[in-house]
């Protein structure tokens, strides 16, 4: 089984997952505005404590509204980066909900063209990825470039040939970085579906390690394990050489624009065209140009990393859910009355029924027979002829290629799901038993059976 090919998403495929947490969301963009608006005063506070120096005025109201300004920022940091935080853990939960609610509801046959390790890597993995979309994404990005563009215009205000000078260094690092962060995507994404090509690996020896072991197969499946968990390894360096590409590019756009800085910026002053409280104010205002730009570097990146695993988490949501409750078709009873024994109406009847699998392959063919009320039938053939094949056709688990299946004398077709199942007791060829106690499992499909009752089928069974 081979997981079909992976869309792409982007943002139109993230809000929703973000709209149940706009208001904290909107809070922390809040936030991030506030402390973006303190870190643009520090500069010119910080330039007028150098003044108040010079001129032998007073220091201690600038140096005051400085410290208050500074303990103001922090703070109001912290509480924006807590609050991005919990709201990005709170977006993985209720992803992982809604991820395991359609992986729970998917058609039966989606899980035979799907490895179930696949499945699973996409509630782990992928949805653990999304935290990065938030907590250095969405709103962080935004307050960066708040923040980005108040130091550009207050660099403009100071002097505007050493803001020319800062934006020609910095584009070129800044152009390169952003070029090596849009493949990102791309490989995130492929390094993801490595993760869940070994995790189906890791799944499909264990739930067959008896067999294994008596069949002396375990060196060859530990390699085919190791093979896949290689395989993911290659993806995820490449995932982190592009990465580690960004810091360094971004490193020199941001130590070029500082030594240009200092180059010019003391010609300047040394000529008069500025003082050196406009040049130690511009070089602050330049530190807060560059930790936005970094941020927002940054942020891009983990963004395209968080959305190639999107990509998959989208596929999964995208597949249509089985329709337990679909509503019967009008002129039909949702709960048919059960044929007595010896009623000439048969409690289960089949009808010249037909079933391809979805590569056409006939299992079945013009099938037909009726199990009287209160008898037993037996279905008697060789492995593969289709006996397993017709009871999930009973259970409504596949839709029929042709023919019908009446139950009570009503087409299982009109009925919904979850009443046809009521009616059945299904015990699957490899009886599996779930994590739990025996009353969990025995509880499974009759979870108000009173604990008398099902002591006595725990004593009955046993």
């Amino acid at each position: 089984m081979t997981a079909p090919p992976v869309g792409s998403a982007g943002l139109r495929e993230l809000l929703p997952l973000l709209r149940p947490h706009r208001r904290a969301l909107v809070a922390a963009a809040a936030l991030s505005l506030v402390a973006a608006a303190a870190a643009l005063a520090q500069p010119l506070l910080v330039s007028r404590v150098v003044d108040a120096v010079g001129s032998g005025a007073a220091l201690l109201p600038g140096v005051a509204t400085l410290v208050v300004v500074l303990v103001a920022s922090a703070v109001l940091s912290a509480g924006q980066q807590y609050l991005l935080q919990r709201t990005a853990e709170g977006v993985v939960l209720s992803t992982r909900r809604t991820l395991a609610d359609r992986l729970l509801r998917l058609p039966v046959a989606e899980y035979d063209r799907r490895r179930t390790g696949d499945l699973m890597s996409r509630v782990g993995s992928d949805t653990t990825l999304l935290r990065a979309t938030v907590t250095s994404g969405v709103v962080e990005v935004g307050g960066s470039l708040v923040l980005g563009i108040g130091a550009l215009v207050a660099m403009a205000l100071v002097d505007v040939w050493l803001l020319l000078v800062t934006l020609a260094s910095v584009s070129i690092g800044v152009g390169t970085a952003i070029a090596a962060a849009r493949r990102v995507r791309v490989l995130s994404r492929q390094a993801q579906e490595q993760v869940g090509a070994m995790s189906a690996a890791v799944e499909r020896a264990l739930s067959a390690v008896r067999t294994i072991r008596a069949s002396g197969a375990t060196g060859r499946e530990v390699v085919t394990v190791g093979s896949s968990a290689e395989k993911a390894f290659t993806a995820g360096v490449a995932v982190a050489r592009l990465q580690a590409l960004v810091a360094p590019a971004t490193g020199i756009a941001i130590q070029g624009a500082f030594l240009a800085v200092l180059g010019v910026g003391g010609y300047r002053v040394a000529s008069g065209a500025i003082g050196i409280p406009d040049l130690i104010a511009f070089i602050l205002y330049l530190f807060l140009l560059i930790q936005p730009l970094g941020q927002v570097i940054r942020a891009y990146t983990e963004l395209q990393t968080g959305l190639g695993a999107l990509a998959r988490v989208q596929e999964v949501l995208s597949l249509d859910p089985e329709d337990d409750d679909r509503p019967a078709r009008p002129g039909t009873t949702t709960a048919p009355r059960l044929p007595a024994a010896g009623d000439p109406t048969p409690l289960l009847e089949l009808r010249g029924v037909d079933f391809d699998y979805p590569d056409g392959t006939r299992v079945l063919h013009d099938v037909s027979f009726s199990v009287p009320a209160g008898t037993r039938t037996a279905l008697v053939g060789p492995s593969g002829a289709g006996k397993s094949t017709l009871l999930a056709l009973v259970e409504g688990f596949y839709p029929l290629s042709g023919g019908s299946i009446r139950w009570a004398g009503t087409d299982v077709r009109d009925l919904p799901r979850s009443v046809l199942r009521a009616r059945m007791g299904y015990v699957e060829q490899e009886a599996p038993v779930l994590a739990g106690t025996i009353r969990e499992n025995l509880l499974l499909a009759a979870p108000d059976t009173p604990r008398p009752r099902c002591g006595r089928c725990s004593r009955t069974s046993g």
